[in-house]
């Protein structure tokens, strides 16, 4: 698949979701337990990006890599972790 394909299917993917998402009005808990198991979902988006790498699966890589580091982005704008790229 061609760069400009895989963009724009993403791209169509994430439009979709800005159509249809809805964000819940009452109060929402978060706890230390649904932290971790974002965290994880990023590491195996990162293991995910390695090996497509390596198998010269590039754009897979690029997106793989762009997902674990949107997690890791999200986490630490709500506070929820402490890093610095």
């Amino acid at each position: 698949m061609m760069l400009d394909e895989l963009a724009s299917r993403y791209i169509l993917k994430a439009d979709r979701v800005f159509d249809t998402i809805k964000v819940p009005e009452e109060a929402i808990s978060i706890n230390a337990e649904n932290v971790k198991e974002v965290v994880e979902e990023a590491k195996r988006y990162l293991e995910d990006a390695k090996f497509y790498l390596e198998k010269r699966r590039l754009e897979t890589s690029l997106a793989s890599v762009a997902y674990c580091e949107g997690l890791l982005d999200a986490l630490r704008l709500m506070g929820l972790v402490n890093f610095s790229w």
